[in-house]
């Protein structure tokens, strides 16, 4: 499906509250911008990508959108994409609406994905600690599916068995996606898979700065929401 790349200029920046993070300066990072289907996308933050990635062309690296393959030039990228036969996460399929779907994907099936995908989410998140002992983890893929595949927007983890009922561990949405309200659908579901498990569920804490920023977000509106509908005279006990 064509359409017109969007180049980094496009990529929002990170943000708190309180102001704008500190920006690392962009010749510091090993690899400033990627390329992610059609978009170009800067970089926020250096990840631990393998020493042989420490000097590409132009600082740039190619991402499948599909398998989160990592390349170093357009060449290889072009080739994997003439062999590359996926067309969405691994894993299981379990919610759709519409063009919406979310695959639950296992960190110990699915060892080399999950890296990938901590790996291209270190670069967009300041605290993130996690890379390559994915196994403890489940993985909830958000897509938009069109014609071609389910193409990634977003993600979070949780932790198989969390002693403190946490239902997310690190949470991210691509910037070229951000402020259109994946995010909010992110820790909805969330929300809805700790319901189902009968659990409370709580994301882990501290909070970085932007998913401080987010849930605060996603508190807001479900509280204006309960508001709009809800009885005179409100009372906390019993809600």
């Amino acid at each position: 499906m064509a359409s017109t790349p969007i180049g980094p200029s496009a990529s929002p920046g990170p943000s708190t509250p309180g102001g704008p993070l500190a920006k690392i300066d962009p010749a510091l990072l090993r690899i400033r911008t990627i390329r992610f289907g059609q978009y170009d996308i800067k970089t926020w933050y250096d990840a631990p990508f393998p020493e042989e990635y420490a000097s590409i062309p132009d600082g740039r690296l190619w991402i499948c959108e599909f398998c989160l393959k990592y390349m170093k030039s357009r060449f290889g990228a072009g080739r994997h994409r003439m062999k590359c036969k996926a067309r969405h996460p691994p894993g299981d399929e379990i919610y759709r609406d519409g063009a919406i779907s979310i695959f639950e994907v296992d960190g110990r099936r699915n060892k080399i994905y999950c890296q990938n995908l901590c790996l291209l989410s270190k670069m967009f998140l300041d605290h993130k600690s996690l890379f390559y002992d994915v196994e403890p983890f489940l993985f909830y893929v958000i897509t938009e599916v069109d014609d071609f595949g389910a193409r990634f927007v977003g993600y979070f983890s949780k932790e198989k068995r969390s002693p403190k009922d946490y239902n997310v561990s690190c949470i991210m949405t691509l910037p070229v996606r951000q402020r259109q309200g994946w995010g909010n659908l992110l820790i909805d579901f969330s929300y809805l898979l700790s319901k189902k498990e009968q659990r409370l569920g709580s994301p882990e804490k501290p909070l970085s700065s932007l998913g401080a920023l987010g849930y605060k977000n996603y508190w807001t509106l479900a509280v204006y929401r309960y508001l709009e509908s809800a009885p005179e005279k409100i009372r906390l006990e019993g809600k």
